[in-house]
């Protein structure tokens, strides 16, 4: 009996401890009725039948106050509302709703064609376009931090001998564009040469292999084989850049600039060529090169023709910070790619788009845009549009067909030329400036990004 009567006790005091430290647990407006993430997540997919993956990484450490006021009657309103204020957000994929950071540069589509709306709600005409780009061509130079322009290095570039191909020749060369910094490619001409010719730049995306892949290979030696000058080249701390910095270092807002000032330092060399026709200028690239081709055709007036392939919409900004990490889309009360592409008119501009990423709906929305802003110079024939409905986020031979007939019709090339059979795919060391372990590598070449933020406070003088 008495044994009895403490088994009794013990399980009463341990019910008490229990109970008690339940009330000491409860959620109470003390603690902002806070529950840890994971939890509330794990309570959402049981409450609406879900379910919902992430790292762990993602939710550790971290909690929703107020987190049972934040319920609604459908599951996207609450997971909106569990989510933004830990910028955090899901994508469903397959009936599996992915749990990731908050995306500055992904829009919902209707979301970015509201907002191209918008913007286009403050102009009607050319003149008061003109007063828009007015507005928008120093806004971008500034917010990019170039101006006024850094003075260029009185250095000449660093030339290795011609190979010869079948209708063209290859150098690789190396400008430098700041003090120690070099900006590396390998430059495309016609075997012949009579007159002055088109120059055609072409930055790299972000694809794997950077310039030295075939299809980019393949884009420039038919470019000129077409009779232009076509020189590929890499992003900053992207390709043989990586001999000077790490590949993360592409990742911060200030590659933006030093990309941009690349492509002016690039242009100002191929336009001192006697060769070089400065009527004649055009520039191509895919992804986020096609994000920079629309910039430079919006800053540098030089640039008479562009093509951006795979890049521009309404409603995608630019995944990487060597797209959207300096702020230029706050200029003009805020701008998007799409309006910045329009300030190329009236020069010829083609988009490129698939079916398979952020360019699946231009021809719906943004192309009639741009088809309206050429339309106040009388020009709406001058933008055009190739999508490819079927294809992906690539460079692919649909792709460059498309820049191959847009540049020939522009520039005055020889399309029959663009015969990629005739073409050799180089190997990745021939294609290096400094060779294989950067051993060529100039003795004043800057090492690290905390050296090149030295550098380039020197050169604008500023404390940033």
């Amino acid at each position: 009996m008495k044994k009895t009567f403490r088994f009794l006790l013990l399980l009463m005091s341990g019910a008490c401890l229990f109970y008690t430290h339940l009330l000491q647990a409860q959620q109470t407006s003390d603690s902002a009725y806070r529950r840890p993430l994971k939890t509330v997540l794990a309570d959402i997919e049981k409450k609406y039948g879900i379910q919902i993956r992430y790292n762990e990484k993602l939710v550790a450490n971290r909690y929703v106050t107020y987190a049972d006021w934040r319920y609604r009657p459908t599951l996207e309103a609450t997971l909106d509302n569990v989510l933004s204020p830990l910028d955090l957000k899901v994508k469903k994929d397959k009936g599996i709703y992915k749990l990731s950071e908050y995306e500055y540069y992904r829009w919902a589509v209707a979301d970015g064609w509201a907002e191209l709306d918008r913007i286009a709600a403050q102009y009607k005409d050319q003149q008061e376009w003109e007063q828009r780009k007015a507005q928008l061509k120093p806004c971008l130079l500034e917010a990019l931090q170039l101006s006024p322009m850094p003075a260029a290095p009185p250095s000449k570039p660093i030339i290795t001998p011609e190979r010869k191909y079948d209708g063209y020749t290859v150098s690789n060369i190396a400008i430098e564009i700041l003090p120690g910094l070099y900006i590396n490619g390998s430059l495309y001409k016609p075997a012949k040469i009579k007159g002055k010719i088109p120059v055609i730049l072409n930055p790299d995306g972000h694809w794997q292999q950077q310039r030295y892949r075939p299809d980019c290979q393949y884009r420039c030696a038919a470019l000129a084989r077409m009779g232009a000058i076509a020189f590929s080249y890499d992003l900053f701390a992207w390709g043989e850049s990586q001999l000077q910095f790490e590949e993360a270092d592409h990742r911060k807002s200030l590659a933006m600039t030093i990309q941009a000032l690349g492509t002016i330092r690039i242009l100002d060399y191929l336009l001192s060529l006697k060769i070089a026709d400065p009527d004649r200028v055009g520039i191509t690239g895919g992804s986020g090169a096609g994000s920079h081709t629309v910039l430079m055709s919006a800053i540098d007036d030089r640039i008479k023709v562009s093509a951006p392939v795979v890049a521009i919409s309404s409603y995608f900004y630019g995944g990487c910070p060597c797209e959207s990490g300096m702020p230029i889309h706050a200029c003009g009360g805020r701008t998007d790619n799409v309006e910045i592409a329009a300030m190329a008119a009236p020069h010829p501009q083609l988009l490129v788009s698939d079916g398979g990423d952020w360019t699946d709906k231009t021809p719906e929305h943004d192309y009639p845009y741009l088809q309206k802003i050429y339309g106040y110079y009388g020009k709406a024939d001058q933008v055009s549009n190739v999508h490819l409905p079927a294809e992906g986020h690539d460079f692919g031979i649909n792709k460059r067909n498309a820049v191959y007939d847009f540049m020939a019709k522009h520039l005055a090339l020889d399309r029959a030329a663009a015969d990629e059979s005739k073409i050799t795919i180089e190997k990745v060391p021939a294609m290096y400036v400094f060779g294989e372990k950067g051993e060529q590598l100039p003795a004043n070449a800057i090492h690290g990004f905390a050296q090149l933020e030295r550098i380039w406070k020197q050169a604008t003088n500023t404390s940033k």
